[in-house]
């Protein structure tokens, strides 16, 4: 009797077509890497992480201890991450001051060649208002790069031991905040609308609005016990993580006092307990280009999908009926 034999990679018709291109025809052409002469003043913009000085990257952690000057919130950055630096360097709390009052810095650093570290909290590319301060290097003509760091939700995910992108259940995140506050969001973002499509949702500087929050996701089409995490002030010494239902989320928030510092993850992903599905890629029925499949696998794999076929509790026959 012949074994089945493992099916081997193939080639997309997508791949084959790309090596068919003239990829001199191409436009736009790639964006080369900015590179800074070797002494030129600069500013760079960390992320920080979420709190802990120890979740910078090694790339941020060496600015901030060679930086001429460091800008940084107090208010947002934790102080041991700038304890590091340099002596001599000159640190600057940002925390009360406006975007106008940086520009003589940075004029300085340029015109001295010193290396600004604009030290910010979580990723520099996420609510960070960084947007603007590139536009005033520009405009003085300072160069300036950017390291990026780990935003809140994903130390709130990795603290709660929880995948946001369960396969079949949810591939797709959004970032967002809460409409209806100080600062305008732009039309057709709302809540309730990114809550329409099921995926995890991560909600930045919406605390204190809670009961609206609670309001629009369920307005928007979760169910009452669809699984949240609280994250506040996450890996700070004073971190507080909850897990609620949706229908809870208010009341777990008001009961608690976080009005500020926290971070909301929504969405069935987030369940408990174990998953019902598995990711494709390490499926012993799936193939890619660099492992062929168990031809029987890859049989019940395109004719049961996942569900069921991993089952974390071998003697539950209710999941593998469900398949």
């Amino acid at each position: 009797m012949n074994e089945p034999q493992a099916a081997r990679p193939t080639q997309h018709a997508s791949e084959r077509a790309l090596e068919d291109l003239d990829h001199n025809a191409i436009e736009p052409p790639p964006v080369p890497r900015r590179e800074i002469p070797e002494g030129a003043g600069r500013v760079v913009f960390v992320g920080a992480g979420p709190g802990a000085p120890d979740l910078v990257s090694l790339r941020g952690a060496r600015v901030i201890e060679t930086a001429d000057i460091i800008i940084w919130a107090s208010s947002l950055v934790h102080p041991d991450m700038v304890a590091r630096h340099k002596a001599g360097a000159e640190l600057i709390d940002s925390a009360s001051i406006p975007l106008e009052d940086l520009e003589p810095l940075y004029t300085r650093a340029r015109d001295e060649g010193l290396v600004v570290a604009r030290v910010h909290t979580g990723d520099p590319s996420i609510y960070g208002a960084t947007a603007e301060q590139r536009d005033l290097c520009r405009r003085i003509g300072i160069d300036f790069e950017t390291i990026p760091g780990i935003s809140a939700f994903s130390a709130a995910a990795a603290r709660m031991d929880v995948e946001i992108t369960v396969p079949e259940v949810s591939q797709s995140l959004v970032l967002t905040r809460l409409e209806g506050g100080r600062t305008p969001m732009p039309d057709g973002e709302t809540v309730a609308s990114f809550a329409r499509h099921g995926a995890t949702m991560a909600i930045y500087l919406s605390a204190a609005r809670n009961k609206a929050l609670q309001d629009a996701l369920l307005e928007g089409g979760y169910l009452p016990e669809t699984p949240c995490i609280i994250g506040y002030a996450v890996s700070w010494p004073e971190e507080i993580m909850f897990r609620c239902d949706l229908a809870h989320l208010s009341e777990t928030m008001r009961n608690h006092k976080l009005w500020k510092h926290a971070v909301v993850l929504v969405g069935p992903a987030l369940a408990e307990g174990p998953i019902k599905t598995r990711s494709h890629l390490y499926h012993p029925g799936f193939r890619h280009e660099y492992r062929g499949a168990d031809a029987q696998a890859h049989a019940d794999l395109k004719a049961h999908g996942t569900r069921g076929v991993y089952d974390q509790n071998p003697t539950n026959s209710d999941t593998k009926d469900n398949s």
